[in-house]
């Protein structure tokens, strides 16, 4: 852990080892908050993050129906294909670049099966609660493959606007997202509690050093850090920036 002269201000690094891990014959997944049968009272979530769910699902598998309420669920991939069916009847393939926000609201049920019979599909899943809760369930995807083909950080979801995100219902809460080509440098965001994850590649961040896929730095009260992706093979990133902490 690095920590700035700040005495609240510290930055958390968390190694891909270290995160909880699920293994069955069709999921390989690892968390990196407590989850599902494996709990930590001090690893519960940062910030507005509850959830961020590293899946690899082997073809002709996955989660079958089942229900959600009162949250809002980012689901990304990485590789693969991912069929999203829903009790409100939405039903959509989700690809890398295509950004998925279902909103579970009161109540809705949900299957996310891996399509394919050849290939395993690779996704990161991540929720924030909502602001405001008993909401209508809802659900929206938007490709946005050419906002992060211009280089750079990019509004993922958003629940303050951004016109290239997905929206959620949490004012609080954005998560940008880059796929950085080798040796390029960005500014990870300023705010109360950032959490950056490296999903693919390996990047440089600054006071802290090397992070390799699947390692995170959780950020709280900061600052902005530069983030150099590796000169050889680039970096995919994830970065969520919230407002404040989840109540205990």
């Amino acid at each position: 852990m690095t920590t700035t002269h700040e005495s609240r201000a510290q930055v958390d690094i968390r190694r891909s080892y270290q995160r909880f891990h699920t293994q069955i014959d069709w999921l390989d997944s690892h968390h990196c908050f407590s989850f599902s049968n494996h709990y930590d009272p001090r690893n519960t979530h940062h910030g507005l993050l509850l959830v961020s769910n590293d899946d690899v699902v082997k073809p002709n598998s996955g989660f079958r129906t089942h229900p959600h309420r009162d949250m809002e669920i980012v689901t990304w991939v990485l590789d693969g294909e991912l069929e999203h069916k829903d009790s409100e009847g939405n039903v959509g393939i989700i690809y890398p670049g295509l950004a998925q926000r279902m909103s579970a609201g009161t109540g809705i049920l949900h299957s996310e099966m891996n399509p394919h019979n050849n290939k395993d599909v690779h996704f990161i899943q991540m929720w924030v609660p909502p602001d405001t809760e008993r909401i209508v369930p809802g659900y929206q995807q938007l490709d946005i493959n050419k906002e992060l083909a211009k280089g750079g950080l990019v509004p993922i979801a958003s629940g303050r606007g951004h016109s290239a995100a997905i929206t959620i219902k949490q004012k609080n809460a954005v998560l940008w997202g880059g796929r950085l080509q080798p040796g390029v440098s960005v500014q990870v965001p300023d705010a109360p509690f950032v959490h950056l994850f490296i999903a693919k590649g390996s990047a440089d961040l600054e006071g802290a050093g090397v992070l390799q896929s699947g390692d995170a730095a959780r950020f709280t009260a900061a600052g902005a850090r530069r983030l150099i992706a590796d000169a050889q093979t680039g970096a995919e990133v994830l970065i969520w920036e919230t407002n404040q902490d989840f109540p205990s």
